[in-house]
């Protein structure tokens, strides 16, 4: 029996280079509205009330984040309800903040927009699992026009007060150089199942049935090599384990199939071939 993924899985933190640290911050507490946990040096963690979501460290003239390499395409704030979705639209509208797109998937509303230095950032809502569209049995994603008049609507009134309380990292979406060999990482080495494939172009892989944990794409070129040094980038990302003993066991499949780790300072580090780097914790 292959291996696979404890289902209480999920994303942790990401971890991004920025440019410019104080122009970062203003965008994310301002405009996104999290939180600032701690600041040391050229390193800052933010948040939603104590949990850690994002953490930052600057290199002072990193060029924008490159398009056409491996690495982030977006990280995704996964909001706990549609009000709270609604309450974050009419923010960012209020704040003339710019929008890179909206769109409904069918399993969730989401909203796109970039960060100062290019980064990609997804803000969504899930719909409850029982309204999430399959076609034969298969989850089937789409990629429908986003209802933000009622989105809108469902915002409670008052104050904008940041991120809404519950918000997490729902999922991380990456570019990479082949989609078979990321599906072959994803699923072999770390043990996620495949909910859903656009051939030629997108795969998405979840653990414990959600719609998606991870997307992989070559959007950015079959081939893209990692990016460069000097760039704004994805440093890495946590996949988080519910305990020791479901960490021990994807450690124990990694170190089966010969795939190479390291010593990380929040964990254990290992990287999908497109040199994607993940930190793998409980």
């Amino acid at each position: 029996m292959s291996f696979r993924l404890h289902p209480g899985a999920r994303i942790g933190v990401v971890a991004l280079v920025v440019a410019d640290l104080r122009r970062s911050l203003d965008y994310y507490t301002q405009r996104i509205g999290l939180e600032v946990l701690g600041q040391e040096g050229h390193t800052a963690s933010l948040g939603v009330g104590a949990l850690e979501l994002l953490r930052l460290q600057e290199q002072p003239g990193a060029k924008p984040a490159p398009r056409r390499n491996a690495g982030l395409y977006h990280f995704a704030l996964l909001t706990p309800s549609r009000p709270a979705l609604g309450e974050t639209l009419r923010h960012l509208i209020e704040t003339r903040t710019p929008l890179d797109g909206a769109s409904d998937h069918g399993v969730s509303e989401a909203l796109y927009l970039s960060d100062p230095d290019g980064h990609g950032i997804e803000i969504y809502r899930d719909r409850p699992r029982a309204e999430w569209p399959f076609v034969q049995g298969k989850l089937g994603m789409t990629l429908d026009p986003l209802d933000a008049e009622g989105i809108l609507a469902a915002a409670e009134n008052g104050a904008w007060h940041g991120m809404a309380a519950g918000t997490f990292i729902g999922h991380i979406h990456l570019h990479v150089a082949q989609i078979a060999a990321a599906e072959a990482f994803y699923t072999g080495a770390l043990g996620m199942d495949l909910m859903q494939r656009f051939p030629g172009q997108a795969s998405f892989l979840s653990a414990g049935g959600y719609h998606h944990h991870v997307g992989v794409n070559v959007w950015a070129g079959v081939g893209a090599p990692p990016p460069p040094e000097d760039a704004a980038r994805l440093l890495w990302y946590e996949l988080r384990l519910p305990d020791e003993a479901s960490l021990a066991a994807l450690l124990a499949n990694l170190e089966a199939q010969g795939i190479a780790t390291e010593a990380h300072a929040r964990g254990v580090l290992v990287r999908d071939p497109a040199q994607n780097a993940i930190v793998l914790r409980s």
